[in-house]
């Protein structure tokens, strides 16, 4: 099953063939700001459009003329970024480098949170776009948006060159449909070219006139707008991933991608401020324009369709840009010891999968809280994206003036202007939205912080005290075998044969429920029946309370206060059913006995499988990883059970 959804292992050689094009890694990397232009201008008219009465509908194009200037001077302040950090330089680098630890972990918790929210935000937008389509799918909108952060997740577990594969054709779609959707509505607007349908309001529209036209809302609608700048950052997360030369390509397709949002986001806002949109809880804007200018066949509008498909197909696609970026900058904290090792672990498809799966689990959860609602989500969006954007641009201007470079004055100015920009939306972001759910990403990035340093912590400590060597000519061991038996079957022979093989200091141990001399007598008897080797010896401890677990424990622990200087290994004897479903006929005392020994001092545990139906053992491992190769579905069930409680919980 995991070969036929994620495909054949990729070997180390042939990692430069999964590098990207610039045509593939502008789909990758860039359809996040790409797409954003399909919800960025319909967020501002939901704020305007409560101030409608005041004429707050005549501020939108000035609104999307400021948002065009800063996604140009963010943009043009990355590639400044790329050119200094030609191997990879995303927020949490530069500003660590730059600024110092903790500004780079706050810049890493920021963009990290700002993942999250892109794949929720862009999942979302896309099933909006699905049901302004077809409106019978809305009630569906949780469950279709789960399901397609499973196929993402799928895609990019299956390797970096495969997912542009499959990611770019819906990219390039969608900005083809958008730039002929602003050509052919300035041609009928502009130039006179045929004629525009009077356009119907849709009857159910937010409240107009609820508020006054105040600062307060105008600053509220530019920073919903600014939604059209996340995941610029992106490439300059994703230069390793480049071709060759990796920093010029990375540059270009970071200029590209620069006009193309500007272009895509200032024409549907101006299309929108000339058609009088109203957004809809029925329709996006996106659509109702596309309704509007593009022509209707004999009753039908198939262009106005094929936007509509592209737009979900980009939007939903959009979550990739997260997928692409979020499991490299995990790999970047891991390597630095701020997030758990496994976080740099490749996958068989060289994807650094743990950071795959994080992100769709913590995804799923957000849609399933927020009911998959975009307009819900969008206010936690901006303020992490703009906190790393900050971090970063005043990271490079603090290099630009310790490093001096020829031509350092330029890329200052360049990189001030980013940080002071990005600086001022942060503000009004945390003021505007901190009701809304903006002050939830100001508590989760201190709390991430300290679970970054506390796992930095951990780390040096473990580093510390396993650096304290002891050479081995001077190292002993003494071992003491303790190897529970419930009877003298063929398992349990195998086992003491096992331990005896490797000590002459084993202890077989039995237990018998409260004061049963008849089984006592019978054991003693079929002990010495089946063993005679003498320096095995053999415990039989009463339990009057049938407990299996308490009574082995005290016993191990009076025999460690007996021998401390012994090292105790447990062996466990185990059977081992041949079919999955027969592990509900066997009890499960090797598992348990294995859970309460795991963290126990000074003691080794070693199982001793016994394959049913195969009339063999299995070689001796060591404790509980084995396990889950055993039941490789108990995670899934696992994480499907959790799932399931949660929308159990909030709906």
């Amino acid at each position: 099953t995991k070969r036929a959804l994620i495909g054949a292992p990729i070997s180390n050689e042939l990692a430069m063939h999964e590098r990207l094009t610039k045509v593939k890694a502008l789909a990758i990397f860039s359809s996040d700001p790409l797409s954003s232009v399909a919800y960025a201008t319909e967020e501002i008219l939901r704020v305007l459009i409560l101030a409608a009465a005041t004429g707050a509908l005549s501020i939108m194009m000035p609104i999307g003329f400021a948002i065009m200037l800063l996604l140009a001077i963010v943009a043009t302040s990355y590639r400044q970024t790329i050119a200094a950090y030609p191997r990879g330089g995303g927020s949490y680098i530069v500003a660590k480098d730059n600024l110092g630890t903790l500004p780079g972990l706050a810049a890493g918790a920021s963009i990290l949170i700002d993942y999250t929210m892109t794949v929720a935000v862009s999942v979302s937008a896309g099933i909006a776009a699905v049901y302004s389509l077809f409106p019978m799918f809305r009630e569906f909108r949780v469950e279709l948006c789960l399901g397609v952060i499973v196929l993402v997740t799928i895609a990019n577990l299956r390797g970096v060159r495969e997912a542009g594969n499959i990611f770019s054709v819906p990219t390039y779609i969608f900005v083809l449909g958008i730039m002929g959707l602003i050509a052919v509505g300035v041609a009928r607007l502009f130039l006179g070219i045929g004629d525009i349908p009077v356009y119907e309001r849709p009857e159910e529209t937010l409240q107009t006139g609820a508020e006054a036209l105040t600062l307060f809302l105008i600053l509220r609608a530019f920073t919903q707008g600014c939604t059209a700048l996340t995941g610029v950052e992106a490439i300059s997360d994703g230069v390793p991933a480049f071709k060759p030369p990796e920093a010029p390509n990375a540059r270009a397709t970071l200029a590209w991608m620069a006009v193309l949002a500007i272009s895509m986001f200032g024409g549907i806002t101006l299309l929108a401020d000339r058609l009088g949109i109203v957004p809809s809880e029925r329709e996006t804007v996106l659509s109702q324009i596309g309704r509007t200018i593009f022509p209707e066949f004999g009753g039908a509008n198939p262009l106005w369709f094929v936007l509509q498909i592209a737009t979900a197909l980009i939007l939903v696609l959009a979550a990739n840009t997260a997928f692409a970026d979020f499991p490299r900058l995990s790999y970047f904290l891991a390597r630095d010891r701020f997030l758990p090792h496994q976080y740099a672990f490749k996958g068989d498809r060289l994807a650094f999968s743990w950071g795959i799966i994080t992100l769709a689990i913590v995804a799923c959860v957000l849609i399933i809280v927020f009911n998959g609602d975009t307009t819900t989500l969008i206010p936690l969006y901006t303020v992490g994206v703009f906190n790393s954007f900050t971090l970063s641009q005043a990271g490079m201007v603090v290099r630009w003036w310790r490093t001096k470079t020829p031509g350092w004055q330029r890329n200052l100015i360049i990189n001030g202007l980013g940080a002071l920009a990005t600086f001022l939306v942060l503000i009004v972001s945390a003021v505007t939205k901190f009701t809304s759910g903006a002050w939830i990403v100001l508590v989760l990035i201190p709390v991430m912080i300290v679970m970054f340093l506390a796992i930095n912590r951990h780390y040096k400590r473990i580093a510390s005290e396993v650096a304290e060597t002891v050479p081995m000519s001077r190292a002993s061991y003494r071992h003491t075998f303790i190897v529970p038996v419930s009877s003298l079957n063929q398992v349990a022979l195998n086992a003491l044969a096992y331990a005896r093989s490797l000590s002459a200091n084993v202890v077989a141990v039995h237990i018998v429920e409260g004061e049963d001399l008849e089984e006592t007598e019978r054991f003693h008897a079929e002990w010495q029946r089946l063993i005679d080797d003498k320096e095995i010896s053999l415990a039989i401890i009463e339990s009057p309370y049938r407990s299996l677990i308490g009574p082995l424990l005290s016993y191990i622990d009076a025999l460690d206060q007996q021998s401390p200087d012994d090292t105790l290994t447990i062996v466990l004897p185990e059977l081992l059913p041949a079919k999955p479903w027969e592990y509900l006929l066997h009890n499960q005392n090797a598992f348990r006995l294995r859970a309460a020994l795991l963290f126990r001092p000074n003691t080794v545990v070693s199982d001793m499988p016994y394959l049913l139906g195969r009339g063999r053992t299995a070689s001796a491992g060591s404790g509980g990883l084995a396990l889950l190769g055993r039941f490789p579905w108990v995670p899934l069930l696992v994480l499907l059970s959790v799932l399931f409680l949660i929308y159990q919980f909030v709906f």
